[in-house]
């Protein structure tokens, strides 16, 4: 072995976690080296050419507000831009983008390669070398050595991974990339726990083989959206896409095949995503539906491939083309590649921290599908924390944390950490339970600050964030001073907007809180101040929701309390009697930094907990409880 060079963070892997957290490192000043399996695969799309839609477009959102580049990207490489569900409330609504899959890649790999600070190299990497039981560096295949400080694993669905469809089974990664066989082997010889998990992708159709008359398209926005709070994406034409549906005949060809599928005949190990099932689960566990929505989708504007979005599946290629004929628009339709599952090990998330460093190995530490995720924007989520927190390790920084209550991607790592999780885990609005706090464009609100004072949020950025944020707060006082009399002309405008005339004086702010009445509504009539969509959408939020937000407010402070009483690591909770026996397992396994992270993990009751806040008093005097 070579001792090639000296690094204070190796980040492993090139995919969307470890761009972001190599870049996060590296913008932080730390000597950075990322790992790739192929330089040609960094920031890569293996699935659906997308970013974006409900929970995953706040995760990208608040990585842009950070200082990350998943945003940037995305905007720069968009080919169609829509905002998702616009008829609910701010809370669900969220920014969703087809991307250029190629043009991100590019792109991504360009950052990466000029970030001042960071080496890019490809290395197939095959241990992670420990001192003193903690991170030392890496070993890779070559038989180089690189030391570091911290090393971030961002290995993807690459450990130990296996593409399956049908009989073909094979060792291998997405795209034709080598399998990350000897790390997976090292993680268990370190004792780590591995588990082993499933992904998939549909088949890519020909372009020119579809029969567009047949099915709905689907435009994008008139007005495109942007991800970054730094700008609009790149002006060009929104490409469409379709949608068409499945039908009893693709359902019967499906289900007379189902003994060839790798799912069901014995080849697929790992437990598959709940929430992304492939199509012959869909035709299972939805016996009663007769036909199922797919979306086909262009992975970019310079190619003729289409990603059959719903079609997941891990079926013979024979099989794979018949059920494709079965389907309006595909009835001459050529496929270009094959649909696969893939089987890949990933390290259990319970043995990390919040801030996703190992509870054991010091300066180790682990982001996106290599720590139990599913999807392009979990990982980079995580991607961004875990560089931080490795850089921020090397310096004998306190780490950064965000909780449940600041962001989505709190809630994203505090789910992992705190519960674990027994499949591929997806981002989910529902998940988030102060998310009308958690709006898609307030992230920059939420966390521009954060980024600042970290060192990742630059000058730029950060003009363009006070400006908004001066805006929104001088229009809501405005709106709150200026007041209106029942005046014949304000009336007859009231009524135009369908409105009910007001007898009395009030306030424009209780004008908007209206739930007909928007700002732009007054911005004419009053000769109110210009505002950005994404400004004036936060002034008509804060004033039509202020009761509902308040009582999020009220919330978080309340349960703050409980994350404020901190537990120490060294508890022995074998020895609290009093604690059931599933909680002290448990509590044991998991080691909660708080009683409030306590009282999240499945199995500890709310009599546990109180247990516990008695411990922390008695342990506070002085006495103990056994």
């Amino acid at each position: 072995m070579t001792e090639r060079e000296r690094y204070d963070v190796i980040v492993i892997g090139g995919g969307h976690a470890g761009c972001e957290a190599a870049l996060a490192s590296a913008r932080l000043g730390a000597k950075t080296l990322m790992a790739t399996i192929s330089m040609d695969n960094i920031g890569f799309m293996p699935c659906n050419p997308s970013v974006g839609g409900p929970a995953k477009g706040h995760l990208v959102r608040e990585v842009d507000a950070l200082g990350g580049q998943m945003g940037i990207a995305a905007d720069r490489a968009a080919i169609q831009s829509r905002v998702l569900n616009r008829g609910k409330g701010p809370a669900v609504q969220a920014l969703r983008v087809q991307a250029d899959k190629s043009l991100y890649q590019r792109l991504m790999k360009q950052t990466v390669e000029e970030q001042a600070g960071l080496d890019v190299k490809q290395l197939m990497i095959d241990e992670i070398l420990l001192e003193n039981g903690a991170a030392a560096g890496v070993l890779a295949e070559s038989g180089e050595v690189f030391a570091a400080a911290a090393v971030v694993v961002a290995t993807g669905t690459y450990l130990r991974s296996r593409i399956i469809y049908g009989s073909v089974n094979y060792a291998g990664g997405p795209n034709g990339m080598r399998s990350a066989r000897r790390l997976s082997a090292c993680f268990r010889k370190l004792d780590l726990k591995v588990m082993r998990f499933k992904s998939g992708t549909p088949a890519r159709v020909d372009k020119n083989s579809l029969d567009f008359s047949r099915m709905q398209i689907q435009p994008g926005d008139g007005e495109p959206r942007a991800f970054s709070f730094l700008g609009k994406p790149s002006p060009r034409e929104q490409a469409p896409c379709w949608l068409t549906y499945t039908n009893e005949r693709t359902h019967r060809t499906i289900k007379d095949n189902l003994s060839r599928a790798g799912v069901y005949n014995g080849l697929v190990e790992g437990v598959g995503p709940r929430y992304c099932p492939s199509i012959e689960a869909k035709i299972i566990r939805f016996a009663d539906r007769d036909r199922h929505q797919l979306f086909i989708e262009p992975e970019g504007l310079l190619t003729n491939e289409m990603y059959v979005q719903g079609m997941s599946t891990s079926l013979p290629a024979d099989v794979q083309l018949a059920f494709l004929r079965t389907i309006p628009g595909l009835e001459k339709v050529k496929m270009m590649r094959p649909g696969y599952a893939i089987d890949y090990d990933c390290l259990d998330p319970l043995q990390f921290k919040s801030s996703l460093e190992h509870k054991e190995i010091s300066g180790l530490f682990s982001a996106g599908q290599s720590n139990g995720t599913s999807g392009y924007e979990e990982a980079a989520a995580q991607g961004i924390v875990a560089g931080i927190n490795a850089a921020r390790k090397t310096r004998g920084q306190e780490p950064f944390v965000l909780a449940r209550s600041e962001a989505y991607i709190g809630v994203l790592i505090d789910d992992l950490v705190t519960k674990g999780t027994e499949e591929p885990y997806r981002m989910m609005t529902s998940r988030a339970e102060y998310r009308l706090l958690l709006q898609h464009d307030n992230a920059d609100l939420r966390l521009t600050e954060k980024g600042r004072a970290l060192g990742l949020v630059d000058d730029r950025r950060y003009e363009r964030f006070c400006a908004k944020r001066s805006a929104i707060e001088r229009t809501l006082e405005i709106l709150r001073q200026r007041r209106i009399a029942p005046a014949e002309e304000n009336n007859r405008f009231l009524l135009s907007l369908g409105s009910a005339p007001v007898s009395s004086g009030l306030s424009l702010a209780e004008l908007l809180k209206r739930p007909e009445i928007y700002y732009k509504d007054l911005k004419d009539f009053f000769q109110l101040a210009d505002l950005a969509a994404e400004e004036a959408g936060q002034v008509e939020t804060r004033i039509k929701y202020a009761d509902y937000i308040e009582k999020q407010r009220l919330q978080v402070e309340r349960n703050a309390r409980l994350e404020d009483k901190k537990l120490p690591p060294d508890i022995d909770y074998h020895a609290l009697k009093e604690i059931t026996m599933e909680a002290r397992e448990k509590l044991a396994r998991i080691k909660p930094s708080s009683i409030g992270q306590a009282a999240r993990i499945s199995g500890v009751s709310p009599a546990d907990v109180n247990i516990l806040l008695i411990w922390l008093k008695t342990r506070a005097k002085g006495d103990a409880i056994v």
